[in-house]
C-alpha cells in the first residue's frame, strides 16, 4: 500500500517548488535585465533556475526513498517525479517567456532558451513518432507548454488557497 498523505504533502512540495521557482527565476531576470540585456539575463538566470529546481524535486525524492514510508509509497513517489519533472523545468523557463512577452522581446533568441526546447523537443519528439507519424510536433510542444503551466498553477493554487482562506477569516455563522 502507499500513503496518501504522504504523497498529498510531496504533491504540496512540488506546487510550492513549481510557484518559488517561477517567481525567483522571474524576479532574477528583471534584476538581470536591470544590469544587462534581457536576453542575456535570461541566459545567465535560467541555467541557475532549472538546476535548483530540479536538485529540490530530486532531495524531495531522496528524502523519501530514506524515510521509513513504505515500498508503495517510495514507487509512487519516484514515478511522480519522473512524470511531473518537465512541468517543473517548464516553471523557470515561463517565468523568461512571459517577461520576453511582456517585454515585446523574442524569447528565442536566448540560448539556454533553445537549448532547453532542443532538449525537450529530442525527449518528446521519438515519443509522439511512437505514436504519430511526427509531423504534428508543434503541437506536442505546444500541449506541453500548456500542460506544464496548467499543472503548475493548480498545484500552486492548491497550496495557496488554504492560506488565503485563514487569511479572510472564517465563515460566517449562519443566522437562526
Amino acid at each position: 500500500m502507499f500513503s496518501a498523505g504522504h504523497i498529498k504533502r510531496r504533491l504540496g512540495q512540488y506546487g510550492a517548488t513549481w510557484v518559488a521557482s517561477f517567481l525567483l527565476a522571474g524576479a532574477g531576470i528583471l534584476t538581470g535585465g536591470l544590469f544587462n540585456d534581457l536576453i542575456v539575463a535570461t541566459d545567465q538566470v535560467l541555467p541557475i533556475a532549472i538546476a535548483a529546481t530540479i536538485l529540490a524535486l530530486g532531495v524531495g525524492v531522496i528524502v523519501t526513498l530514506l524515510s521509513g514510508e513504505t515500498v508503495g509509497t517510495k514507487l509512487v513517489t519516484a514515478i511522480l517525479a519522473l512524470l511531473l519533472v518537465l512541468p517543473l523545468m517548464w516553471a523557470p523557463v515561463a517565468a523568461a517567456v512571459a517577461i520576453a512577452f511582456f517585454a515585446d522581446r523574442s524569447i528565442e533568441y536566448s540560448q539556454t532558451y533553445a537549448a532547453f526546447q532542443i532538449g525537450v523537443s529530442e525527449l518528446l519528439f521519438p515519443l509522439e513518432e511512437m505514436v504519430r507519424s511526427g509531423a504534428v510536433f508543434g503541437s506536442v510542444w505546444a500541449l506541453f507548454q500548456g500542460l506544464a503551466t496548467v499543472v503548475g498553477f493548480i498545484s500552486a493554487l492548491s497550496n495557496i488557497w488554504p492560506l488565503l482562506r485563514r487569511l479572510l477569516g472564517p465563515e460566517p455563522a449562519p443566522a437562526g
